[in-house]
């Protein structure tokens, strides 16, 4: 157990509308900047602060206490935190779990990250529903609200920003069984470690490249099947990665996209995405899978999407998933080619697997 924190400082969240909210600092004392969004779940936190889908972001977590049950450095879906910020209605000091290994002041205070506590986080996502996603700023420094405004109104949108070459493994590096005959390209955008953590449970062989790395680097690895990964930012302007997309595609290879990889298919393929009014990040969604029938309940962590119109007009493409609260496109697949994709996270940490089944089928494809 920890001690409850006493020492807290005043701190202050002044997003883009000029909504001002003001709080407890947590984690180090500083100022931070970003695009405010918000996930619903009510477990897995420090998975979500380690996926690096989330660079640029500055997080609410909806759920009541955040880090109540700690840190266990085995929990993470990449080499730190991601999230620029974190704000939370109970930020907790203290743990219960015994597995655990540090507190969440301390995982925050380690991984440099600013937060800011006693925010009414449901009032504030219910702000972020009516309002859309936006730029915010957090300081526990003692700034003033003019010069906060001031830092904010130069933060860059995320509509049209890049991110992904900057969270990339900056040299390739192999996982799993190297004498397995199921050789996996991967191209790294910023994926979870435990998406890699799925096809080796399966017995594949994998080799993680650069964003940016040219095809022909990448067949040199002689693979059976490309997976394009998850990551963060705009996927419009990562012209460098649509053109690797459509050669994988030439090539007749199998290939498997998650989440920015949904999308990448789908501009590879003359489909534009847009940004969504405020993204759908939690571990409860519906989805219907449209082959089967049935419904799965998913994790998600988007703040774009692919065109409904020009998916359904597409005559290449065919729909296999839909999003059960708003009706957007979570799933896709090729009609002449092998390849798929789906926008949510079947690898689901943390979530429900209901769909990990998914990395069975790109499996069978390869075989």
């Amino acid at each position: 157990m920890i001690n409850q924190m006493s020492n807290q400082k005043e701190a202050v969240l002044v997003l883009e509308d000029g909504t001002v909210l003001y709080g407890k600092s947590f984690g180090r004392i500083g100022t931070a900047t970003g695009e405010i969004c918000f996930n619903t779940g009510m477990t897995g936190y420090q998975e979500v602060f380690t996926d690096p889908s989330y660079s640029g972001q500055v997080l609410i977590m909806n759920s009541a206490h955040i880090g109540n049950y700690g840190i266990r450095n085995a929990d993470v879906e990449s080499d730190g935190v991601k999230v620029k910020a974190v704000i939370g209605r109970n930020l907790e000091n203290k743990f219960s779990r015994f597995l655990a290994e540090n507190s969440l002041q301390e995982y925050f205070e380690s991984q440099q990250i600013v937060a800011i506590d006693k925010i009414d986080t449901r009032a504030l996502v219910a702000h972020i529903r009516v309002k859309g996603a936006m730029n915010c700023i957090i300081s526990s420094e003692g700034i003033n609200i003019d010069e906060l405004k001031s830092i904010l109104a130069k933060v860059p949108s995320m509509n049209g920003l890049e991110l992904a070459s900057t969270v990339s493994t900056q040299s390739s590096y192999t996982i799993g069984n190297e004498n397995s005959n199921l050789r996996i390209a991967v191209l790294d955008f910023g994926i979870k470690k435990n998406i890699l953590n799925c096809f080796v449970e399966r017995g594949a062989y994998l080799k993680v490249f650069n964003a940016k790395t040219p095809f022909e680097e990448l067949e040199s690895f002689q693979p059976n099947g490309y997976f394009i990964s998850n990551g963060p930012g705009d996927p419009a302007p990562m012209e460098y990665a649509i053109k690797t997309v459509k050669q994988i595609l030439n090539s007749g290879k199998p290939l498997f996209g998650i989440c920015l990889g949904h999308q990448l298919l789908a501009l590879a393929n003359g489909i534009p995405t847009f940004k969504m009014h405020h993204g759908h990040r939690g571990l409860n969604h519906p989805v219907k899978n449209v082959i089967t029938g049935k419904s799965e309940i998913t994790t998600q962590n988007h703040g774009f999407g692919v065109d409904p119109d020009a998916v359904k007009n597409h005559p290449e493409i065919e729909i296999t998933h839909l999003n059960l609260n708003d009706g957007s496109i979570e799933g896709i697949r090729l009609k002449t080619k092998k390849a798929f994709s789906v926008q949510y996270h079947p690898e689901a940490t943390p979530g429900p697997h209901d769909s990990r089944y998914l990395f069975d089928d790109f499996i069978s494809m390869l075989n």
